[in-house]
């Protein structure tokens, strides 16, 4: 057979491609339809060849994939030809699930109820095609712009390609196009050594029998801070992913709770956020065992505040119930210290206070944060006492009305006539006015700084009325 291409592409047109034609026709066969005209596979070879010139050298080494679209564009196959760019785009994804965490791929690509049946890398093939692209998004190994292009190719593939019988068309422009995307969008874009390097690492984790030593520990630490986030990112959700698997034993769960708050550290908001909707989906789709383990996941890491709004808003409002109801029992100054700090991982930015139960939130916090007026620990749990300071020095300006309506709520005002409670608030309001940048509540603070020491009754002087007429109805 001649040779196919030569330097400037003369002969991947095939002289025997009008002899096939000639033969398919005596046998009675059809021939439309099957070989592209002349027109196209002249453009074939003009624009072919300096495309594949380009590509480096180590691309091209075992690209059989390759060798089978020249061939079957120079013979006019266009849907043989993409057929075969369409395998190694496949075969390629399937490299990047595995080098990003197989486990974790598994766990978004495929449900619950037949989860157990894809463990390993083989499994991959028993993935649609378009399977495996949403997922392949979904973890951003491909971006969105790439699954769209891939999208219209599969499309493509499925509706005009070698697959299917059909009377469409592709192309010469087209074909080549796509060939571009394919090649320069996924099959060039292999995982880079960190990436191998962290594939290596998860796969000698998910091994490990062992607690995994300090030493090792601090080296696996070293090596993380200096991962790309994208890279922290992937771990992370894989991370996650064998810590909610009911099937990973304490040993690896132990493993991964020594290190994982630093790579949580590293990671992007939008990769915590994504885990928190993760998961509210097992809670909503009764998943509960690996809903509690991944409540344990988000407390190792400190992750809370990075759930769904409206997960939080439902797990703060029993907790404050839970706080309340503490706080009203005669051993309430141990007994707050672990309620204290659960609420307190919900919220470590200013965006974190929910609208939906601000005035609880407040109200039950600053009552324990007040005390009771004993003299025992000057009424108020020492323990559970930074965890509250933390929650009120985040509190917005916005809620600052609300923090002075709630001096007037009768549990907390009937309070204010001990010495000691006056004091601790005041206490409270010194750290607070540090952080205003509104005059008005400046002044308003400055006011109860300097004369709730002598009695609560300065809250309805004429002078504070004034000052806060802008937010309180005063009768």
């Amino acid at each position: 057979m001649t040779e196919l291409i030569h330097q400037d592409g003369s002969n991947l047109i095939h002289p025997q491609v009008q002899s096939i034609i000639n033969f398919l026709d005596s046998m009675g066969l059809p021939s439309d339809n099957i070989i592209a005209g002349l027109d196209q596979r002249e453009i074939i070879g003009k624009n072919l060849p300096e495309y594949i010139y380009k590509l480096p050298a180590e691309l091209k080494h075992d690209a059989r994939y390759l060798s089978k679209f020249v061939v079957g564009a120079g013979f006019g196959l266009f849907d043989y030809a993409l057929n075969s760019v369409w395998n190694e785009v496949v075969l390629s994804l399937r490299q990047k699930a595995i080098a990003y965490g197989i486990d974790y791929f598994f766990d978004n690509a495929v449900g619950a109820n037949v989860r157990s049946a894809y463990q390993k890398e083989e499994d991959l093939a028993g993935l649609k095609d378009n399977t495996l692209l949403t997922t392949s998004k979904k973890l951003e190994l491909i971006s969105e712009t790439t699954y769209k292009k891939l999208s219209h190719i599969l499309d493509m593939r499925n509706d005009i390609g070698i697959s299917h019988p059909t009377n469409a068309t592709i192309n010469a422009y087209e074909l080549l196009g796509w060939l571009q995307n394919c090649v320069e969008d996924v099959i060039k874009d292999q995982p880079s050594p960190a990436a191998l390097q962290i594939k290596g690492f998860i796969d000698n984790l998910k091994q490990y029998t062992d607690a995994i030593d300090q030493p090792t520990i601090d080296t696996i630490l070293i090596q993380i801070k200096s991962l790309h986030t994208h890279h922290c990112d992937n771990i992370i959700r894989t991370l996650f992913g064998l810590y909610v698997n009911p099937s990973s034993d304490q040993i690896l769960r132990k493993n991964i709770s020594m290190f994982s708050e630093v790579v949580w550290d590293c990671c992007s908001d939008e990769a915590k956020y994504s885990l928190g909707l993760i998961l509210q989906g097992y809670n909503v789709n009764l998943h509960r065992d690996k809903y509690k383990l991944g409540e344990e996941f988000f407390n190792n890491v400190n992750g809370n505040s990075f759930r769904t709004k409206s997960d939080r808003v439902h797990i703060l409002n029993n907790l404050l119930g839970d706080l309340k109801s503490i706080h009203s029992d005669w051993d309430n100054f141990y007994h707050e210290v672990p309620i204290a700090e659960k609420i307190s991982t919900f919220i470590n930015k200013s965006s974190d206070f929910p609208e939906e139960i601000i005035q609880k939130l407040i109200r039950y916090i600053l009552l324990c944060r007040i005390g009771k007026g004993t003299t025992y620990k000057d009424g108020i749990s020492t323990g559970a006492l930074p965890y509250y300071n933390h929650i009120f020095n985040l509190l917005p300006e916005k809620y600052i009305p609300q923090f002075i309506r709630e001096l007037f709520h009768f549990e907390i005002y009937n309070r204010l006539y001990k010495d000691i409670v006056r004091m601790q608030l005041v206490s409270l309001l010194i750290k607070m006015r540090k952080n205003l940048i509104n005059d008005k509540y400046k002044e308003i603070f400055d006011y109860l700084i300097q004369e709730l020491p002598k009695t609560q009754t300065i809250l309805k002087t004429d002078y504070f009325k004034k000052i806060t007429s802008s937010f309180l109805k005063w009768q």
